[in-house]
């Protein structure tokens, strides 16, 4: 199996300001880079980036460039690291064009250099599921995976159901 890791940025990849008097965090190195790197993988990958925005700044220009990105690798299998504000509408946006390959998208709710950030363990269960599942688009977070059609977010405590 060959897992291709798509970056689009989120909070998964924000990282410090490497400028003095920086106050906003920066998109750099696919977080996916380093979470592999612990994790010693039996399977081929590779990661890309497709883009390294705040997901409320993703617009359908930029998910149509995923679906082409998409169509354009010799796999069936991706998992896109993405930002949770608008995770769901990109799912629902490649669920309704993407009907013969495996993607799931996946974030962090608090960036990976934290020491308490959830995406390894986010990214840990989409390769788990991308390892189970044949084809479709799914939203793996919070210890869950759920199909496009099916996943929800309770606005209130940010958890995706």
């Amino acid at each position: 199996m060959k897992l291709v890791f798509i970056q689009t940025g989120g909070t998964i990849d924000k990282d410090y300001p490497n400028k003095t008097k920086g106050w906003a965090f920066e998109f750099g190195e696919p977080a996916t880079n380093r979470i592999l790197e612990n994790l010693n993988p039996s399977f081929e990958f590779e990661v890309i980036t497709a883009c390294q925005k705040d997901s409320l700044e993703i617009t359908d220009k930029d998910r149509q460039h995923l679906v082409e990105l998409i169509n354009s690798q010799n796999t069936n299998k991706f998992i896109i690291t993405h930002g949770t504000d608008t995770m769901i509408e990109t799912a629902i946006y490649l669920g309704s064009c993407m009907k013969d390959k495996l993607i799931i998208i996946t974030g962090a709710m608090r960036p990976e250099r934290f020491s308490n950030s959830d995406a390894a363990i986010n990214l840990g269960c989409s390769i788990a599921a991308a390892n189970l599942l044949e084809k479709g688009v799914f939203v793996t977070m919070n210890g869950i995976v759920k199909e496009h059609t099916a996943i929800g977010r309770n606005i209130e405590t940010g958890k995706f159901y």
